[in-house]
């Protein structure tokens, strides 16, 4: 199994199955990493045929080092913040994170970085007007 997955707790929902990627054999119809969505049966044969080292990775190794490189650059992260918030943003951004797969700090730093970095968007909301 891959390094990044071994932390990862795999459930199944009992008694239901779906027919494979091939349309051979029976699998679990639902299969989820703890505090993550469930999988659905295409998702699951995806995560099966990764973890029987059935997928073969096409980046070459110039984007691979390319990628690696951006991980290290955005990774480093050497400074504390505190910050207070509402209960209910905070429970908010809990569920937020949870739906998205994430630890909620990983998501309050992700929405910072793009919002500094200008990649972060604001939307205007329907049936209001600009002020």
């Amino acid at each position: 199994m891959h390094r990044a997955l071994k932390g990862l707790r795999m459930t199944e929902k009992a008694g239901e199955t779906a027919t494979d990627a091939k349309g051979e054999g029976e699998m679990p119809k639902t299969r989820r990493a703890k505090g993550m969505a469930e999988l659905d049966a295409g998702e699951l044969a995806i995560l099966q045929a990764y973890e029987r080292g059935e997928l073969v990775s096409v980046a070459t190794p110039e984007e691979i080092a390319r990628v690696r490189a951006a991980a290290r650059a955005t990774a480093v992260k050497d400074k504390r913040v505190n910050i207070r918030l509402s209960s209910g943003d905070l429970a908010d951004i809990q569920a937020r994170a949870l739906q998205e797969g994430m630890p909620y700090q990983t998501l309050i730093a992700s929405v910072l970085h793009k919002y500094v970095s200008g990649r972060l968007v604001e939307r205007p909301v329907r049936g209001r007007r600009a002020g």
